[in-house]
């Protein structure tokens, strides 16, 4: 049992490095773009500027539009060993290139690979996984989402050298936004090598009707876990056939099936559009309007970043013993007071310390909260047969959000300020927050085969 207790942690955890890649390759930006922008000479440009942010989220769309139907047709492995070959590309190219043309295209692919990642890691981790610790095993892969996220942090402090001195800041403009993502290859060169050494998800093997033999342990598994709607009857039939389209055009038409997936698109998106994510790609803006230098940018980002680590780790605890619907209602309603507290503070000029702390205790919220909840909601609220298709169409939402959030910032925080941006954010959180109270259930504890005949009616 022990055995199979650590290959069941070995699959999850390199499963989950998709979500390392897709926190590393998310954030990296955020630190290389006060350089990269004085090199492209887009420094002017808040347009530009918003493009070469957005680029990687673009692909990310295309990525997980197509994750879903690929995973139903060929299966979760090969995707995420896809998924692997896109960020280490993506990697070398984007820190290779001197064209902004084509360094967008470079961020592009990783954006694909990201698309894929988040969708099918948390997926393939929730099939794998017992009920009683499937939350936190999902969780895992929002715990290799910050590990990244502070690591790309951390890279871009320690490579970026004193902005006082002239040399140091030509390095930057030249070479230090390039290692910056070059460092990515390590990892990606890791993901991509062990993603051969883990097995097909067992409910994608049953859902193909494949032998199983060298599925994972009976174990390690809960069976009732994995019980695939067989298809007796015309529509379950008719969607096992079908393509993507079809598919999605089948959902909307059972109304059974389109509450859950309104549920699923409601917490997708709004895992976006509660605004935490800026802090993270926009954090020069940020912490710069608190009254900090770009020196000193770099070691609160580093602060935030540690702090995503620690309340992550307490959210692997918490999961399971609080629940989800618990943890999103008040990861929405704390961020909505929060975002009022640092709206206001930005309308009467707060700066320093002060301005640190609310940005911590966002951050805080959002990773023991929204962010680990999130992904284990998604990947629980979906029966078998439609979980691919499903899981694909939020993450796509998911990311549409997360574009439309990136590219709107500068534009918007021109034009209103941080101050009238975090009072859009916190009013976003609380109307949330009713809708959530009202229809998101609890799964804590209950397996998918309940969790089917719970939500789909």
């Amino acid at each position: 049992m022990n055995n199979n207790k650590g290959f069941l942690f070995f699959i999850c955890s390199v499963a989950s490095m998709g979500g390392l890649l897709f926190g590393y390759d998310w954030v990296v930006i955020g630190g290389a773009k006060p350089f990269y922008e004085l090199y492209f000479g887009i420094s002017e440009s808040p347009v530009l500027q918003g493009v070469a942010m957005s680029t990687a989220l673009v692909g990310c769309l295309i990525g997980a539009m197509v994750a879903g139907a690929a995973a139903d047709r060929y299966g979760r492995k090969p995707l995420l060993i896809v998924a692997a070959v896109l960020f280490t590309v993506s990697a070398i190219a984007t820190g290779m290139f001197n064209d902004f043309t084509l360094f967008n295209i470079a961020r592009f692919i990783g954006g694909v690979g990201i698309g894929v990642a988040s969708a099918l890691s948390p997926m393939y981790i929730a099939e794998v996984s017992p009920t009683e610790i499937r939350g936190r095993m999902v969780s895992l892969n929002q715990m290799t989402i910050v590990l990244g996220i502070l690591m790309a942090q951390m890279v871009n402090m320690l490579l970026a050298r004193d902005t006082s001195v002239a040399e140091s800041q030509a390095w930057n403009l030249e070479w230090g936004w390039r290692w910056m993502f070059w460092a990515e290859t390590v990892p990606a060169a890791i993901f991509l090598v062990m993603s051969f050494a883990i097995p097909e998800s067992p409910v994608y093997l049953r859902m193909k009707d494949e032998d199983e033999e060298m599925a994972i342990d009976e174990l390690v598994i809960n069976e009732k876990d994995h019980v695939v709607s067989t298809p007796d009857d015309k529509f379950a039939l008719e969607f096992s056939r079908a393509g993507m389209m079809r598919k999605l055009s089948m959902l909307m038409s059972q109304s059974s099936f389109r509450k859950v997936l309104l549920l699923g698109l409601v917490i997708a998106v709004f895992q976006q559009w509660c605004g935490t994510n800026v802090i993270f790609n926009y954090a020069q803006e940020i912490f710069v309007g608190a009254g900090f230098d770009v020196d000193g940018m770099f070691i609160n980002i580093v602060i935030t970043g540690i702090a995503n680590v620690i309340f992550t780790i307490v959210a692997l605890y918490t999961i399971e013993r609080w629940g989800r619907r618990t943890l999103i209602l008040l990861g929405a309603g704390g961020l909505g007071l929060i975002y009022l507290t640092l709206g206001t503070c930005y309308f009467f000029e707060v700066k320093g310390f002060a301005m640190v702390c609310l940005v911590v205790a966002a951050i805080s919220t959002y990773a023991m909260t929204l962010g680990p909840v999130t992904w284990t909601l998604l990947a629980e609220i979906f029966p078998n047969r439609i979980r691919g298709i499903a899981m694909a169409t939020c993450t796509f939402a998911l990311w549409v959000g997360c574009c439309t959030l990136t590219f709107s910032f500068p534009s918007m925080n021109a034009a209103l300020g941080s101050s009238g941006l975090f009072w859009i954010y916190s009013a976003i959180c609380f109307c949330t927050f009713i809708f959530l109270f009202r229809r998101c259930p609890e799964t804590k504890g209950k397996s998918l085969e309940e969790l089917e005949k719970e939500l789909v009616k």
